[in-house]
């Protein structure tokens, strides 16, 4: 079956559970995959994807955010996405018609994407949307989770909303269960890179923390006091080797030794992105989650990891309390999270095969 997949490019989360949705795809020998992609999602997804028999990818334009001081810039990333859509849509639209005169493609999956879901709609093709972003939209919140965030929620939901409407069903990732609100809605575990799923679980001594505002040396104070080994990413994006401070190890990233670090760790810091909780809470990792201020998928990811018991969410790191309270909920969590199991990715694969099958049937 020719499948015409999109990837949204903000942030790497969308692309590294697409990816393994793709592998899947591709490895089964019964589909041709045209991929498009923008952003940081192209070159990651076409070191994999790249011009082989059975796939390509395809750069498009795409809508990208502006983060300063840990927030979400509304203003600067309007204005920087009006300019570059200027010239980025006309090429969309020159890459649409090369699609269709080279791949003509029999059904539609995107992952927030908008291009290829409009490509679906226009040429009345079967589409699945498969993300995590759909939680917000197609099921219920309580007050609790919702509380001093009314504005935030609607503000989001309804871009959510109009992101992709009336796909023929929704796969939604998550490691929480709200009521459905909308029909045509599954929720799934979260999808797991077979990095994350070959990984020894164990439990060490060292906190991992994820951090990308540099300079906060207000948060590594906090930590020095922890006396815990801490091994942190992202607050020095530069360095090409570990540098140690006492408890402290800054170190460059690496994939396989973040996730070594995070398989072993006891505990994580981070921010509220949904694919290293969804990790987190996979290796039965208590995680203190601080979302990006304006974010409001992150605070309702950490308000529900809290729900759960799996950890704590955080609005800031500036009072100290936070980390040390966080240290103290770390048994209780763990407790929590033994009970927290999911069979790989086993059973959004069989339901994306059987959607496929019944569009290939015309029944879907």
């Amino acid at each position: 079956m020719k499948i015409l997949y999109g990837v949204v490019g903000e942030g790497m989360g969308h692309a590294m559970r697409s990816r393994v949705v793709l592998e899947h795809l591709v490895a089964s020998r019964e589909h041709d995959v045209s991929i498009l992609a923008s952003g940081r999602a192209v070159d990651y997804l076409q070191k994999r994807f790249g011009d082989t028999e059975q796939s390509s990818v395809k750069r498009i334009h795409g809508l990208h955010i502006i983060y300063e001081e840990n927030r979400v810039r509304r203003g600067k990333t309007l204005a920087s996405n009006v300019k570059a859509g200027a010239t980025g849509i006309p090429k969309n639209i020159a890459a649409y018609f090369t699609l269709l005169g080279e791949f003509e493609p029999e059904v539609v999956i995107s992952d927030f994407e908008s291009w290829t879901y409009l490509y679906a709609k226009t040429h009345r093709l079967p589409i699945l949307s498969i993300d995590n972003m759909q939680v917000i939209n197609r099921c219920l919140h309580d007050e609790q989770i919702l509380e001093g965030q009314k504005a935030s929620f609607e503000f989001t939901r309804a871009f959510v909303k109009s992101k992709l409407p009336f796909c023929d069903e929704y796969f939604i990732t998550t490691f929480f269960r709200p009521p459905l609100r909308k029909d045509n809605t599954r929720l799934f575990p979260p999808i797991l890179r077979p990095e994350i799923l070959a990984a020894k679980r164990t439990r060490g001594d060292h906190l991992l923390v994820y951090q990308t505002a540099e300079g906060n040396t207000g948060l590594a104070d906090t930590l020095a006091k922890t006396g815990l080994e801490c091994r942190i990413y992202g607050m020095r994006r530069a360095i090409t080797e570990e540098q140690v401070e006492g408890n402290l190890r800054y170190r460059p990233f690496s994939e396989a030794g973040f996730i070594e670090d995070l398989a072993s760790a006891r505990g994580v810091i981070a921010g509220g992105g949904f694919t290293l909780m969804g990790e987190a809470v996979y290796l039965r990792k208590p995680m203190l989650s601080v979302p990006v201020g304006g974010q409001f998928e992150q605070v309702l990811n950490g308000r529900y990891l809290e729900r759960e018991g799996f950890g704590q969410y955080a609005p800031s790191l500036e009072d100290p309390k936070t980390v040390a309270d966080f240290i103290a909920a770390i048994p209780a969590c763990e407790e929590k999270l033994a009970s927290y199991t999911q069979n790989g990715n086993a059973e959004i694969f069989q339901a994306v095969d059987e959607y496929l099958d019944r569009a290939a049937a015309g029944v879907s």
